[in-house]
């Protein structure tokens, strides 16, 4: 069996707070047109904020499988779908944390393809607990994302 460490960049990385996870397209990606179904973009997302996540130590089933089971739901989601994405393109995803706090998480993303931006959403989440009741994010994930959080700033 494999060890993370043998795939080091499975994950992306993490440069000055923001996820860089590279994704390249295939035929399953696409509609009959060979163009990448609108769908798919939120899947490429989600694995990108998961990724994020995972690389600061902050693991979806070690919150599920704890005393009081946490998980991590999304509320709101404004997208821009800007250009298309084909079949065979390496894109980049690009995930930057820019509020943990509270119950509340709010994530800046967008996909690229070199220097093109082509999607781009804003996302809103929450913490909930096994009834779906919202619950701060507990001290230790705090801990872990808040030297990784950016905060907008008026030139952001």
């Amino acid at each position: 069996m494999s060890t993370p460490e043998a795939w080091p960049d499975l994950a992306g990385r993490i440069e000055d707070g923001i996820h860089l996870l590279p994704i390249r397209i295939y035929y399953e990606d696409t509609d009959f047109s060979g163009i990448v179904y609108h769908a798919n973009y939120l899947r490429f997302a989600e694995r990108s904020r998961s990724d994020f996540l995972r690389l600061a130590g902050v693991h979806h089933h070690e919150l599920f499988e704890g005393d009081n089971p946490l998980a991590f739901a999304i509320h709101r989601m404004e997208m821009d779908f800007v250009r298309p994405a084909r079949i065979d393109d390496v894109l980049e995803v690009r995930t930057r944390y820019v509020t943990a706090k509270g119950a509340r998480l709010e994530v800046l993303q967008s996909i690229w393809r070199g220097d093109e931006e082509l999607w781009r959403a804003k996302v809103m989440a929450a913490v909930i607990d096994q009834q779906g009741k919202p619950r701060r994010l507990p001290k230790s994930v705090v801990a872990k994302l808040s030297p990784l959080v950016r905060p907008l700033t008026v030139s952001s």
